[in-house]
This record gives C-alpha cells, structure tokens and sequence, in this order.
C-alpha cells in the first residue's frame, strides 16, 4: 500500500520537471503524508487487536491478585488449625506420652484374635493373642490418597509398585533437601493424583538445624506402617493398591517466605 503510494512520488522526483515544477519540499511533504496517513490506517486495523490484548493481560495479571490473595487466606486459616492441632497434641505427649499419642492419633487398638501354632510335641493348638490394629478408614488424615491403577507408575505388579512408590519418596527428599521446602501438590502431580487446594499450601520444610521447627524433616508416603493391616499386606506383595498417607508438616506459605528472605 505505502509502496505503491510513494512510486509516483519518486518518479516525479527523477523527471526533468523536478526542480521546476515539484520541488524537493514538495516531496519531502508529500512523502511525510503517504507515511502519516499509512500509520492511521494501520492503528485503525491493529487497535482493537491491541486493545483486546491489552485488557486481556489486564484481566489476567487481575485474576492472579485474586487468585494469590485466595491462597493467602487458605494458608492463613490452615495455619491457624494446624496451629491449634499441634498444641494439642503436646499436650498430650508432656501429659500421657508418645505412646499414647500415636494410639490416638491413628485411633490404634488392642484386638484379641485366635491364631494356630504347633507346641513342642507336635500337637496343633489355637491360642488366643491380642495385637494393635489400625483399620478404621478414619484414622487417615485429610491429605490421604490411594495409590491405584489411576495413577502414574502403577503395574499389576505388587513388587514394582512397592519400588517405585519407594523411588519416588527418596526423589521427594532428595528435591526437599536441595531445596528447603516440598508441596504437597508436588508430590500427587508425579504420582499422578489430582491436586487440590490444600495441596497448594501444605507440605514439608527441612529444617533440621532449628530447635524451634516441628516438622519431621522428612517425606513419607505412609507405606510402612505395620499398625495397617492392608499397608502390612501390600509391602509383603498381597496387595497391588495402597492408601498413602503423607506426613506433611502442615501449611509452609509462612515458612517459605522466610526460607526466601534468608530467616531460615
């Protein structure tokens, strides 16, 4: 468009007629027009395009505030329940001890069952023993996920599922070391589980050298807790499905910012 606008102009300019009739100014200006009147003819093609784009980045750097200021308040309010959860239980470990914090906790209880043995003589016998035994679906907390053939990783093969969910808590602690802290969306994403909200703002800090961090300092998926009857039995190849429970340390926004500034 602009070329074929400014071609009459240039051969003007190498005609005799030139410096008589059509000066050099004379072109200079005419020229300035033909790119004047271009550019107001592309910005009317662009603008909305521009426009659009403009509101567009608007809207999603908006939906972004918004997004993070909901992230804020969820961490804020599962902080302060996990606050209140962990002063419970310290009191219950300072007044009746561990033992009997990790009873309750995993709602453990004594169950008399019948079992047959051979005495010396040969002679079968059934006797009666009491165990502990946790398999009341509610003592699983709310982070809980089974580890099935939906998920990333599965085999109809007990055997590789136990390596592989042991191969992907060691890379768990290993990216919790190198980094300090560890989602636990992180973790369901390369297990191939959904992520959820609370996933966004729980998970573990490593922390080992701070007397006052409460946390574990380390990553476990929940697979070897013989007081489970169906966790016993898939570690020993009975079971191709597992219910992982992950020992997060709780909400970690706070922690994470300090982690970033160096506090920690």
């Amino acid at each position: 468009m602009i070329k074929q606008k400014k071609e009459p102009i240039h051969k003007v300019q190498e005609s005799k007629k030139f410096s008589e009739q059509y000066t050099q100014d004379d072109a200079k200006k005419d020229l300035a027009i033909v790119y004047v009147q271009t550019g107001i003819r592309f910005a009317k093609l662009y603008a909305p395009s521009v426009i659009l784009g403009t509101l567009s980045l608007t809207s999603i750097l908006a939906s972004t505030n918004i997004l993070r200021k909901r992230n804020i308040a969820l961490a804020a309010a599962y902080a302060t329940v996990d606050r209140g959860f962990k002063e419970y239980r310290n009191r219950v470990i300072e007044r009746f001890g561990e033992e009997i914090d990790r009873e309750l906790k995993y709602n453990i209880k004594a169950k008399e069952i019948e079992e047959k043995i051979t005495d010396e003589n040969g002679k079968e016998k059934t006797v009666k023993k009491t165990v502990m035994v946790a398999d009341d679906p509610n003592q699983y907390s709310d982070y809980a996920r089974f580890f099935d053939d939906g998920c990333t990783g599965w085999e109809k093969d007990s055997e590789y599922n136990l390596m592989f969910l042991r191969s992907e808590q060691n890379y768990a602690n290993d990216r919790l070391k190198a980094r300090g802290y560890l989602f636990l969306n992180e973790v369901y994403e390369r297990l191939g589980i959904k992520p959820t909200k609370a996933g966004q703002a729980v998970g573990w800090i490593y922390d080992p050298d701070n007397p006052k961090h409460k946390g574990d300092n380390y990553v476990d998926f929940g697979i070897y807790e013989i007081d489970r009857e169906r966790s016993r039995a898939f570690v020993n190849g009975y079971e191709r499905t597992i219910l992982l429970d992950f020992n997060v340390d709780g909400p970690i926004l706070d922690s994470l910012d300090k982690i970033e500034q160096g506090v920690c």
